[in-house]
């Protein structure tokens, strides 16, 4: 039997750039957008917060665009500081390339596995789904979801009781399946 365990975003992301003002390089994002009109062109920001000094930050979503071809929802919803969009924006790597910024995610996210009652057979097939780009390293996953060491896991997959179609280290942001064999 097939278990779906999913990797949910928490909060927002902290947002991984140098400070002008102090040497903090973390900056919290409050999902609030100034948006500026020059005539018919529209420039649009994603404000964020230094941690250190409270110092704001602006990350360009969208520069010298004309107005007609922004969707009226998107507009809408920049003008009433979605938090859903400013999530969606901050995982976009156009507009973390543009700016020249990554994302901090720890302790921005959970890993909801069901129910624990489960996890004493022998053999367990694991479905792990990301709601959101979270970059995780799948062995965190697999321990923190079946209450184990990681070294117990990085055994167990050397012992190739741990099986996937993935490479099990480093990180993934992706949709993924692995079979545990006690």
């Amino acid at each position: 039997m097939l278990e779906n365990w999913v990797v949910m975003p928490t909060c927002l992301p902290l947002v991984l750039r140098r400070c002008p003002i102090c040497p903090s390089g973390r900056f919290r994002p409050n999902g609030k957008f100034r948006v500026n009109a020059h005539h018919k062109l529209l420039d649009v920001w994603l404000l964020v917060l230094c941690a250190g000094c409270g110092e704001t930050a602006k990350l360009t979503v969208l520069e010298r665009t004309n107005v007609r071809s922004v969707r009226p929802g998107l507009l809408d919803r920049l003008h009433g500081n979605d938090p859903a969009l400013a999530a969606e924006l901050l995982q976009d790597p156009a507009v973390r390339r543009r700016n020249r910024v990554s994302l901090d995610w720890d302790g921005a996210w959970r890993l909801d596995t069901g129910d624990p009652a489960r996890r004493d057979r022998e053999v367990i097939d694991v479905s792990v789904r990301f709601a959101a780009r979270i970059p995780v390293r799948p062995v965190r996953l697999i321990a923190e979801g079946c209450g184990i060491p990681r070294a117990e896991v990085e055994r167990l997959i050397d012992e190739g009781r741990v099986v996937s179609v993935v490479r099990l280290s480093g990180r993934l942001s992706g949709d993924f399946t692995f079979t545990l064999k006690r």
